[in-house]
C-alpha cells in the first residue's frame, strides 16, 4: 500500500505518541499446589515474524519459600518460553510465528510453609514489540551511527510497522467484507428456497383439499342413494 507524502508526518506523530511497548506493575499472591486458575496473564497482539522482548522484574529472592514461574504462549498453540523460579530481572526475546495474540502468564507457588502471612511477589512487566525491542545502542556502536541517525532509523522502523499494521487491518477488513457478502448471498438464496417451498406446500394443500372434497361429495352422494333405496324397500314392506 503506497501512502501519500502528507501521511508520513501523521505516522511520525503516531509513532511518537503511541510506542509499541507496554509497562505493568502488579502483586502476585502465592498459593499452594499447581493450577492454571492461579495464573495471571497479560495479553497482547503481535504480527507474524515480529521481534518481542519481555522483561520481568520480580521482587524477592530464590529460596524464600515462593517460586514464581513465567509462561509465554500465543493463541494458536506456539510456546515461546517457560522459565521457572525467577527472581530479579528476567529477559526473554522471541520472534512471533503467527499473526495472533500472545499471553505472558505468571504463577506464584508456595513451596515452603515457613513464610509470612499472605505472601506475595511484586512484578514489573515490560513488553517491547518491533523496533522498540531492538538494542539500538548496539546498532549505533556497530554501524557507527550518530544519535540523530539512530533515532531516525528507529522512527523509520516504527513507521514501517504502522504501515504494515494498517495493511494488515485493510486485508482483514476485506476478508470480513467478503465473508459478510458471501453470508448475505447464502441467506438470500435460503430465503428464496424457503419461500418456494412454502408456495409449493400451499399449492399442494389446495390440490389435496379439492380432491378430498370431491371424494367426500361423491361418497356422500353414494351413501345418500344407498340409504334412499333402503328407505324405499322398508316402506314397500310396511305397505304389504
Amino acid at each position: 500500500m503506497i501512502l501519500p507524502r502528507s501521511a508520513f508526518p501523521v505516522l511520525l506523530s503516531l509513532a511518537a505518541l503511541f510506542p509499541l511497548s507496554t509497562a505493568l506493575k502488579f502483586d502476585l499472591q502465592a498459593h499452594t499446589g499447581y493450577s492454571n486458575r492461579y495464573e495471571r496473564c497479560i495479553r497482547n497482539f503481535v504480527a507474524k515474524d515480529t521481534l518481542v522482548l519481555v522483561t520481568a522484574i520480580v521482587s524477592g529472592q530464590k529460596g524464600d519459600g515462593q517460586m514464581v514461574s513465567m509462561h509465554i504462549k500465543d493463541a494458536v498453540g506456539n510456546e515461546y518460553g517457560r522459565p521457572k523460579d525467577i527472581a530479579g530481572e528476567t529477559r526473554m526475546a522471541f520472534t512471533s510465528h503467527a499473526d495472533a495474540a500472545f499471553d505472558v502468564c505468571f504463577e506464584n507457588q508456595l513451596v515452603s510453609t515457613g513464610v509470612s502471612f499472605n505472601p506475595t511477589r511484586h512484578i514489573e512487566l515490560d513488553i517491547d514489540i518491533g523496533a522498540d525491542a531492538r538494542d539500538w545502542s548496539a546498532i549505533q556502536a556497530q554501524e557507527k551511527l550518530k544519535p540523530v541517525e539512530t533515532e531516525l532509523r528507529r522512527v523509520e522502523e516504527l513507521v514501517q510497522e504502522i504501515v504494515g499494521e494498517m495493511e494488515y487491518l485493510r486485508t482483514r477488513e476485506q476478508k470480513l467484507r467478503d465473508t459478510n457478502e458471501s453470508t448475505n448471498e447464502r441467506v438470500k438464496w435460503f430465503a428464496y428456497g424457503t419461500m418456494g417451498m412454502l408456495v409449493g406446500l400451499g399449492a399442494w394443500q389446495v390440490v389435496y383439499l379439492r380432491a378430498y372434497f370431491r371424494y367426500l361429495e361423491s361418497f356422500l352422494g353414494v351413501m345418500g342413494w344407498v340409504f334412499g333405496g333402503l328407505t324405499g324397500v322398508h316402506r314397500s314392506k310396511h305397505l304389504i
